[in-house]
């Protein structure tokens, strides 16, 4: 029996739990809020679409009750703020800060051998927290953030090349900021051939200023932060651990030397599997990705001294 659970009921917590279950992630996935009938009514919802498309994942949604949680194979956290337009993720650090801990705790509690994937922005400062409270393994201890930026890199590709986005590589890497992301261009093919061979520099160059404002733009756009992609981005990295798929996705690890960083959570390639993170994977950059590595590692050390 697979057991996710999903902290927080709001846009981008209700599309990961829908995800899970529409798509048969887990056995069972519980949906928690601290709202009062929030988790409860939007359980209510995904659960009657059971019989018209044929699902078999039950799911109970509760209100602050952890004990609920209990022995939860994955533990989602997309509790927090969310974005309005102007606003930059580093801007919520104070208030997300005490709610993720808060959460962190109460969920261990009752699934202290849980895999947690953090969602919650700014994304890899909340991982980094987690990692400096909990005491858990770093296998154990997730950030979301770039399993999206590099979905987004692959959406704009495709748009660009009139492709189907499966059939699409793209990786983005470093911080889940606007300024800190860096969509490695040179790595990005399409069914094996290197998308610079088919897209001219300045649209490439295009493709990845769009991508590192992606989530700006739909804020922009939206009013508030964009849930579908994260929400469906949460479920993609909690299917790979459920399912022990040995995956490569870009995620939020802390790093003890590896891209020639330490004591940071920051976005890297990463085998996913039931273990959590099970490898971190060292892509041979140039100088210039090397450069912006570092200027991105550096931007997110400092926006962990917040913390402090």
């Amino acid at each position: 029996m697979s057991k996710v659970t999903v902290v927080g009921a709001g846009n981008v917590g209700a599309t990961c739990a829908n995800v899970l279950v529409t798509t048969g992630v887990a056995d069972e996935v519980v949906l928690i809020d601290i709202k009062e009938g929030l988790s409860e009514g939007k359980t209510m919802d995904i659960m009657q679409t059971a019989s018209i498309l044929g699902l078999n994942t039950r799911m109970v949604g509760v209100t602050n009750d952890y004990e609920k949680t209990a022995n939860s194979d994955v533990v989602v956290i997309t509790s927090g703020i969310p974005r309005k337009p102007g606003m930059t993720r580093e801007e919520l650090i104070g208030v997300n800060a005490g709610i993720v801990k808060s959460v962190t705790d109460n969920v261990l509690k009752y699934s202290p051998n849980a895999i947690i994937v953090c969602v919650s922005n700014p994304m890899d400062t909340m991982t980094y927290l987690i990692h400096k409270t909990s005491g858990l393994p770093k296998n154990r201890i997730i950030g979301m953030g770039g399993a999206l930026d590099s979905a987004r890199f692959k959406y704009f590709l495709s748009q660009s090349l009139n492709a189907n986005p499966n059939e699409i590589e793209g990786i983005v890497i470093g911080g889940h900021g606007d300024t800190t992301m860096i969509p490695l261009t040179r790595y990005a093919a399409y069914r094996g051939i290197p998308v610079s061979s088919l897209i001219d520099a300045e649209a490439l160059k295009k493709i990845a200023a769009d991508t590192m404002v992606g989530g700006a733009t739909l804020t922009g756009l939206l009013g508030t932060s964009a849930w579908y992609a994260p929400g469906a981005a949460a479920a993609q990295v909690a299917a790979a651990i459920i399912h022990d798929q040995k995956r490569m996705i870009t995620c939020s690890a802390l790093l003890e030397g590896e891209y020639g960083e330490k004591d940071l959570c920051i976005g890297v390639p990463c085998i996913l599997g039931r273990n959590g993170i099970e490898k971190i994977v060292e892509f041979d950059l140039n100088d210039e990705e090397k450069e912006l590595f570092a200027k991105s590692a550096a931007a997110v050390h400092n926006t962990n001294a917040a913390l402090a």
